[in-house]
């Protein structure tokens, strides 16, 4: 396991604990006190939970929309993440969106090379300051909730980008309306980067299907591949592959 991704799931469980040993984390993560105190060390620099002797408490958050749903459905989103990670080859040129599961691509990016990330996420390109990485992001208006840059186009001009392979969430996927999200400017970004790229993949958990949202981002046929969980029900598996859409499904350890 990536340390990163060891973090969260630390994360996870003192938010589910409140208050928890150091000892514990030990024994539930199989790991060294060493290892847990690093781990530790870091998610209080973090401020994310406070330390106090021999164990640590979770700080709740006083934050945006998008805060909130970072830890929920986190195992899921961090295997799809991963699994959307393989696709990308060194030298491409690719759109992370500002999405929750998308974000959890960041850590396993930095082992390619000559790559280039486009993005509207602050989160996501914050992560990647001081890799190896080339990061551009989209020019507009920021959205404190989701901490993301919703595109004017007169501020980023997109038909000089040459994206392989977009990558973007959803709040809603179904076979008659296809992709869509809660936000018209978020729609309106994707739209514009869903255009420009080779390849479109949708990064989204099982609980997003079968929902209908506000506003609509584009329809499967726009889609190459939607990569999800294997909660998502067999019914709908068979609905969507005898429909045509190319999906993936990542089993969760």
């Amino acid at each position: 396991m990536y340390t990163v991704e060891r973090q969260q799931h630390i994360l996870q469980f003192i938010r589910n604990n409140k208050v928890v040993k150091l000892v514990t984390l030990t024994k539930e993560f199989n790991v060294s006190m060493e290892t847990i105190r690093r781990d530790i060390q870091q998610l209080v620099q973090e401020k994310k939970i406070e330390k106090f002797y021999g164990g640590v408490k979770y700080i709740e958050p006083i934050e945006g929309l998008m805060d909130n749903r970072l830890t929920e459905q986190l195992t899921e989103k961090i295997a799809i993440a991963q699994a959307c990670a393989s696709f990308v080859k060194d030298g491409d040129c690719i759109f992370i969106d500002s999405g929750t599961t998308t974000y959890q691509m960041t850590p396993f990016l930095l082992g390619k090379e000559k790559l280039t990330v486009v993005t509207n996420s602050l989160p996501v390109a914050f992560d990647l300051i001081g890799s190896n990485i080339e990061v551009m992001i989209i020019g507009g208006k920021i959205r404190h909730s989701e901490k993301s840059v919703t595109a004017n186009d007169f501020l980023f001009r997109f038909e000089h980008l040459n994206i392989n392979k977009a990558f973007i969430c959803a709040s809603g996927v179904t076979l008659e309306k296809g992709i869509s999200d809660f936000s018209l400017e978020e729609a309106m970004t994707r739209k514009q980067l869903i255009t420009i790229s080779q390849s479109v993949f949708v990064a989204t958990d099982s609980t997003k299907f079968n929902k209908d949202v506000a506003i609509q981002v584009c329809p499967l046929e726009q889609v190459d591949m939607i990569i999800t969980d294997s909660a998502l029900s067999k019914d709908t598996l068979k609905r969507f592959t005898k429909a045509g859409v190319q999906l993936k499904v990542v089993t969760i350890d």
